[in-house]
């Protein structure tokens, strides 16, 4: 059996969460990454039938969260409480590789969190989001939650209208439209770590593959983790641009005309009711 440590989805994911914590958007044990991973790969470096743990969801009211949807699923995921500073140094501490179990109940740890730990606290927020994304992209894959400063910044300043959020981000640069066509979703300030925060996120997710929690981070998912840094990346540089010059009479603009000629030309049909 093949050495962990060499597996190539797992060094991808300490170097997207040490990207992460070097642009500042995971500050301390802020933010958290889940990755579904197929089980031929996985079996490469660990035996799938052995389980280490049963690890109850954190956070979220049995009689209200159903994971059967996943049932048998594995994930990479980061821990509660940990640092992603660390996680590349230790990943065997600050991240677990879990299976759903059959029942829907809880998870089964495969591997990490060796200190004890478990899977964050938004996990179950992960899960619902990765049930919604994979109903509408079956090559989904990766959630990614991480507080970008300009982006939780252009929250206190900006309408959280999510038409509005979009036109904003989509003027700010010329790839935005091009890179998130479906524009980005908003949510108001609300409690995390809960049933009813992950089921709005899941519900938003139908629609987009950013949601931005105001007042607090982003949630951006897709089908590979550099697909998914990618997207927050972008509409994080649009959000520093926007916050820049938010306070500053604008002079130029993309018009609406020329960013539909961009959706046209790129092949992307742009977000209904956001364009006139």
């Amino acid at each position: 059996m093949k050495k962990i440590n060499e597996a190539p989805f797992l060094k991808s994911f300490c170097d997207t969460a040490d990207n992460m914590y070097r642009l500042g958007w995971d500050e301390r044990n802020g933010g958290n990454i889940s990755m579904l991973l197929d089980e031929s790969e996985v079996k490469d470096y660990l035996d799938t039938e052995r389980v280490i743990r049963r690890i109850p969801f954190m956070g979220v009211k049995a009689a209200s969260f159903d994971a059967s949807a996943l049932a048998g699923k594995i994930f990479l995921v980061t821990g509660t409480g940990k640092y992603f500073k660390n996680v590349k140094e230790d990943p065997e501490n600050n991240l677990g590789i879990v299976r759903i179990a059959l029942d829907g109940s809880c998870a089964e740890l495969l591997w990490g969190f060796k200190d004890g730990g478990r899977p964050t606290s938004e996990f179950p927020a992960h899960m619902m989001t990765h049930i919604a994304r994979l109903a509408a992209d079956k090559d989904h894959r990766v959630v990614m939650h991480s507080h970008p400063t300009n982006l939780l910044a252009m929250t206190y300043v900006h309408s959280l209208d999510s038409d509005a959020f979009t036109h904003t981000l989509w003027q700010m640069s010329t790839e935005c439209i091009v890179v998130f066509p479906e524009g980005v979703e908003v949510l108001p300030w609300m409690l995390c770590g809960t049933d009813e925060i992950g089921a709005a996120t899941a519900e938003k997710a139908r629609a987009a593959r950013l949601v931005v929690w105001a007042m607090h981070g982003i949630y951006g998912t897709g089908k590979t983790l550099d697909e998914t840094f990618g997207l927050i990346e972008t509409a994080e540089k649009a959000a520093q641009i926007y916050m820049l010059t938010a306070h500053l009479p604008r002079v130029n603009t993309i018009n609406d005309a020329e960013l539909r000629s961009l959706a046209e030309f790129f092949g992307v049909p742009p977000r209904k009711g956001v364009l006139d």
